[in-house]
């Protein structure tokens, strides 16, 4: 078994724990060593039977582990997994996808990358690295997921559709085939995407439309 640190020991750092816990009913490959987290008030005290290690800098006490960033915010997570990888050079990242989900052989999928229980995910699909795709979502063929994008439950992305870097969809989201969200956008829950999304704006409704741009 490989060591394993999952980073974020809040309410997904939690459920992702779970999810190494259920791959390792199904074919023992993670022992799981704890949490790492930067928020002082829980370092060193245990969560779900799992100690707060500590913070970033935790990371060069463990240079042989695997890690997996498990902070739902896009750009958050991006802030956090170039901190880890400039204190070492060398981190490797885990990827870690739930047994139950559903998925063919014709998918790529980058490290760091969390796939949540009853995901499905189709044909012809790449998936970038540290991507976070919660409970129940569908991917259609074609789909281009690039880095640190992050689908919150329930998202239905349809085929032949590109979401930028560090996008967020929201919890029920839906977006129709060959459309595209750009970078560091944000789309609300609920949304439905009929219209390609531009970049580093909030979009919601249905249809979404920008609400705000990003600075």
């Amino acid at each position: 078994m490989k060591d394993l640190v999952v980073f974020g020991a809040s309410g997904f750092g939690r459920e992702v724990a779970w999810l190494v816990e259920r791959i390792n009913k199904v074919s023992p490959m993670w022992n799981l060593l704890g949490f790492m987290d930067d928020n002082e008030a829980i370092q060193g005290t245990v969560i779900n039977g799992y100690y707060v290690l500590g913070g970033t800098e935790k990371v060069r006490e463990y240079p042989d582990a695997y890690y997996v960033c498990a902070v739902g915010a896009s750009r958050v997570r991006e802030k956090i997994v170039c901190k880890l990888k400039n204190i070492n050079p060398n981190i490797r990242f885990a990827t870690v996808i739930d047994p139950s989900v559903e998925m063919s052989g014709l998918v790529t999928i980058g490290e760091g990358t969390i796939i949540c229980a009853h995901t499905v995910i189709t044909v012809n699909i790449s998936i970038g690295s540290h991507v976070i795709i919660n409970l129940d979502c569908t991917i259609g063929h074609d789909a281009v997921l690039h880095d640190f994008v992050t689908l919150y439950p329930s998202v239905n992305i349809s085929g032949i559709t590109n979401i930028g870097h560090a996008v967020e969809m929201g919890t029920g989201t839906q977006i129709i085939q060959d459309k595209t969200v750009g970078d560091y956008s944000i789309v609300g829950a609920g949304a439905t995407v009929v219209k390609d999304i531009p970049p580093r704006c909030t979009a919601v409704g249905s249809p979404a439309k920008p609400i705000r741009f990003l600075e």
